[in-house]
């Protein structure tokens, strides 16, 4: 069922909707949740969201747009992405994680660095990668190869 895809799309909240409705939230939450409702419920929901019982009805289906994307892509860029995160699913939130451990941890080094020099090569070597993975970001973002799951939807 779509109610919670209708009601998000309506920037209304399960509150919101309840009150427009004259349901119980409880009822709301049950139907999002994948409860079957009963007819009177989705007269109810058809009414205020201003839609008709089988636009409630229909399923859910998930596409990754994506996918195509990463299909389209040049076999050289699917292979460069694969080489570095070792997956034909890159994700761009570990690509942001890898830009500031590898930033953090190379400042960090370089600062212990003024008192071990051994600690200044590396500091100055994760600055490096740090960027490296900057510059991965920025290929990602132009290619659009990312796979991140899409952020939480409530409101």
């Amino acid at each position: 069922m779509i109610l919670k895809q209708l009601r998000i799309s309506r920037h209304l909240s399960q509150e919101q909707l309840a009150q427009m409705s004259g349901l119980n939230v409880r009822t709301i939450q049950r139907i999002e949740a994948g409860q079957k409702a009963s007819v009177e419920s989705l007269k109810c929901l058809a009414s205020a969201l201003e839609v008709d019982i089988a636009t409630l009805n229909q399923e859910t289906f998930m596409i990754d747009r994506d996918s195509d994307n990463w299909k389209t892509l040049p076999l050289w860029v699917k292979w460069w992405f694969f080489a570095n995160y070792l997956t034909f699913r890159p994700s761009r939130k570990a690509t942001q994680r890898g830009i500031f451990i590898a930033h953090a941890s190379g400042f960090l080094f370089c600062v212990l660095g003024l008192m071990i020099e051994a600690a200044l090569a590396g500091g100055l070597a994760m600055l490096v990668i740090g960027y490296f993975f900057y510059f991965m970001r920025l290929q990602g973002d132009h290619y659009g190869v990312w796979y991140d799951l899409p952020a939480s939807d409530e409101i």
